[in-house]
């Protein structure tokens, strides 16, 4: 057997990580030891990594198959996941399937067994069912955010997954919020559970809730007079259906508002751009479903506003735990109407708060995301990306923002003053040789 580039603390310099927290210290010595483990710890508390790193150090490297699946309920936590276990940098392969990632390279991915595949339900089945997937090496499953997992509209897909998985002998379910009656085809035996949930009733010790009302039963004008009032600090706004979320973005535009919207019936291409321009600062504002609530993994979102109220306390969790992550405070605001009154489950303080009268709009941000038609596919990286900004298109480092690599295509943000000089420049350039589509990001 090959010797281990890596040890628990390599890995945690890797990822600048000081230490494990007592979750993460817990989880792993009871993954180590015990067949079946239920995880359940608040949103953001590193939940990923305290799944991981059992996985890792159970994998065998006289396997030569896949040895660990991984079932996601969305594509982002998925490539979040994925992400996670290569900056980890441990030589091992990771391979991520999902609905809207071309199955033809997930299937090239899958001809050399990654030890470790995660995804999402449905792709998982296809993979399985073609053959593409082989389950025999595999003895471990993780099913990350099992009560969304495991939801009616998951429920089949994952029975099937499981059905196909022979040789299972560790279980792994994780996440913020319990489930009262897990599945009988999970198969759990005696699980050891690890609940690391704050079950007082106090809120969470960084997050502060306050409360809106509404003059009109249309929310619209009070959220857009509530986001000036915040000055563009970065917000996301919860809406219960994807016509809302479409209609509130196009006004706040129409007023001004620069903002994207995001929700499971856009394109991947689209999703992945609205969420590269909010986490790089291009727009500071997000309007989504609770598609967004779970699995995303972006740093100082300071409000978390409920346009809609949540339909659910589990739904009121999840979309307040993108905000007051890691020690950082936040805010949830809950807009009301006036036939609306807080739902009972809320039984925190809650303070209800006034607008001024004058809305004056926030500063218009300082940067714009540029797509450029080439990715890890086309052996581009992060480095390619600042070379060429820097030499074709005249840009200084601190005009170069956040980029983000994917399979076919990148994103990168630039600072606004300085796009359409740097544009006009490499219009005509090459990266790695090819001549390439490069523009502002729609």
């Amino acid at each position: 057997m090959q010797e281990k580039n890596y040890t628990i603390d390599t890995i945690l310099a890797r990822l600048k990580i000081k230490a494990l927290n007592e979750m993460q210290e817990a989880a792993l010595q009871a993954c180590l030891h015990q067949d079946d483990v239920i995880l359940l710890s608040a949103t953001g508390s590193g939940k990923t990594l305290a799944f991981l790193l059992p996985l890792l150090e159970l994998l065998k490297d006289d396997v030569k198959g896949t040895q660990a699946l991984i079932v996601v309920p969305s594509r982002e936590l998925a490539q979040q996941i994925e992400q996670v276990f290569k900056n980890m940098g441990t030589g091992y392969k990771i391979t991520c399937c999902y609905g809207g990632h071309k199955r033809e390279t997930e299937e090239n991915n899958l001809i050399e067994a990654p030890a470790i595949v995660v995804g999402t339900p449905g792709r998982l089945c296809d993979h399985i069912r073609r053959g593409s997937i082989t389950t025999d090496s595999i003895g471990m499953l993780v099913l990350d955010e099992f009560d969304k997992s495991l939801e009616l509209g998951f429920r089949d897909e994952v029975s099937f997954i499981i059905g196909s998985l022979p040789h299972i002998g560790k279980r792994i379910l994780t996440s913020a919020t319990d489930m009262q009656d897990i599945p009988g085809f999970v198969g759990l035996g005696e699980p050891i559970r690890l609940d690391f949930l704050d079950h007082s009733n106090e809120a969470s010790a960084g997050l502060a809730v306050q409360m809106l009302r509404s003059q009109e039963r249309d929310k619209a004008d009070t959220l857009f007079r509530l986001i000036c009032t915040l000055g563009g600090r970065s917000s996301i706004v919860f809406c219960n259906h994807r016509e809302s979320v479409e209609r509130v973005s196009e006004i706040l535009k129409e007023q001004g508002i620069v903002n994207e919207y995001y929700h499971g019936a856009m394109e991947q291409q689209q999703r992945d751009s609205a969420l590269a321009k909010f986490r790089n600062g291009s727009v500071n504002v997000l309007v989504t479903t609770d598609l967004a609530a779970r699995g995303l993994d972006i740093a100082n979102i300071r409000y978390i506003i409920h346009y809609h109220l949540p339909h659910t306390e589990d739904s009121y969790t999840h979309r307040n735990g993108r905000t007051a992550r890691m020690e950082a405070s936040g805010t949830a605001i809950l807009i009301l109407n006036p036939e609306e009154e807080l739902p009972e489950y809320i039984t925190d303080a809650v303070e209800e708060i006034e607008l001024p009268e004058n809305a004056i709009l926030p500063e218009k941000p300082k940067w714009i995301t540029l797509f450029i038609a080439a990715g890890k596919k086309d052996k581009v990286n992060k480095v390619d990306i600042v070379g060429f900004l820097a030499q074709k298109g005249e840009l200084k480092k601190e005009d170069i923002g956040l980029i983000e690599v994917k399979d076919f295509f990148s994103f990168v943000a630039v600072r606004k003053i300085k796009a359409s000089h740097a544009l006009h420049l490499v219009q005509d350039e090459k990266i790695k040789g090819k001549k390439v589509k490069i523009a502002v990001a729609k």
